[in-house]
């Protein structure tokens, strides 16, 4: 028996034990990887990461299924905050207005501005996914023992899950580590390789530490050219918390999501825009289509397949897949459609 029949009878016996009614053409493709994988003997560092990685992003898929559908928000921020820090209480303020309305707060579940937010949020509506460091402590008094954390040994897997799971962000001053996550955001946001969400920088008062950063933003990356004077709008920077917290929420006034369906994005709304709102938008937005309008749209077949946020209105526009700042402009006038 040659080695590809071999292969495909394993997969064929694998196959057998995904539960009926699971994406079977993604599961043999995961399947199919992990064999192959193995079959190039790479050497050990390289299976333990693949290893070390898929486990641990299966534990953390667990254990997000049980909060599915709960809004939820990150936060980023330093753990060398202390408790007399100003930043400290802004950070348990914005989480504890954010818990009141329904929403679960994530952090990295360390000490400083991850615990602050735990205490603001309180256990029930926090969630926890730390990363093991060698000079670090386990997670903090409020989330340890909990269902809801989740120890990761990799920097990139514990990102991929503070930002998969989250529909909004707050980010408070920090070190190397919330500059990485907060530029990563930014950068997944920016190339549309993440949703459009709302992102905050949050600032105390006398303590510019956002403005400074947007300072170097806008001096170096913007008059360079290096990014586009549009994704500086990608980020609200506020002293407020207050408004942090309408920022987050506000998005959703009107926007609930997005999707594509082949190179067409659909926009899907709560209210449609009326012919007026409609042409407002065309207006100033339609040079982001490739051809066409932004127009009006009911559920596409592959929304209807899949029974996907059929209930909600709808317009769409044949994305030109740049410009995601003015994206970010046009959900922000939609929301503007409501009251």
């Amino acid at each position: 028996m040659t080695d590809a029949n071999a292969t495909d009878e394993l997969f064929a016996t694998l196959l057998e034990t995904v539960p009926v009614g699971a994406r079977r053409r993604l599961s043999q493709q995961l399947l199919r990887a992990a064999v192959e994988l193995v079959q190039q003997q790479p050497e050990l560092l390289d299976l333990k990461i693949a290893a070390a990685a898929l486990q641990e992003l299966g534990d953390a898929f667990e254990m997000f299924a049980s909060s599915q559908g709960i809004p939820k928000v990150t936060l980023f921020g330093s753990a060398r905050t202390q408790e007399h820090d100003p930043l400290y209480a802004a950070a348990r303020t914005v989480a504890g207005e954010l818990a009141a309305r329904g929403w679960m707060v994530i952090t990295g579940a360390g000490p400083g501005i991850m615990q602050a937010g735990m205490e603001g949020a309180g256990r029930e509506h926090s969630i926890g996914v730390s990363v093991r460091l060698p000079f670090e402590q386990a997670a903090n008094h409020i989330i340890a023992g909990d269902s809801k954390y989740v120890a990761m040994k990799y920097f990139f897997t514990r990102k991929l899950m503070l930002i998969k799971e989250s529909k909004g962000f707050v980010c408070l001053p920090g070190g190397f580590g919330t500059l990485d996550e907060t530029f990563e955001l930014l950068t997944l946001t920016q190339t549309g390789k993440g949703v459009p969400v709302p992102i905050v920088f949050l600032d105390t008062p006398g303590d510019p530490y956002w403005e400074t950063v947007h300072e170097f933003v806008q001096q170096q990356l913007v008059e360079r050219g290096l990014v586009a004077p549009q994704d500086t709008k990608l980020y609200l920077i506020t002293e407020d918390c207050e408004e942090a917290v309408r920022e987050i929420v506000g998005f959703y006034r009107n926007y609930d999501s997005l999707r594509y369906v082949g190179d067409t994005l659909v926009v899907r709304l709560h209210k449609a825009p009326d012919a007026a709102q409609l042409a407002l938008l065309n207006e100033r937005f339609g040079h982001l289509c490739t051809s066409g309008t932004i127009h009006h749209a009911e559920p596409f077949e592959p929304e209807r397949k899949e029974n996907d946020r059929l209930d909600l209105q709808r317009i769409a526009l044949p994305f030109s897949k740049h410009g995601y700042g003015e994206l970010r402009e046009l959900i922000d006038l939609c929301n503007t459609f409501v009251d």
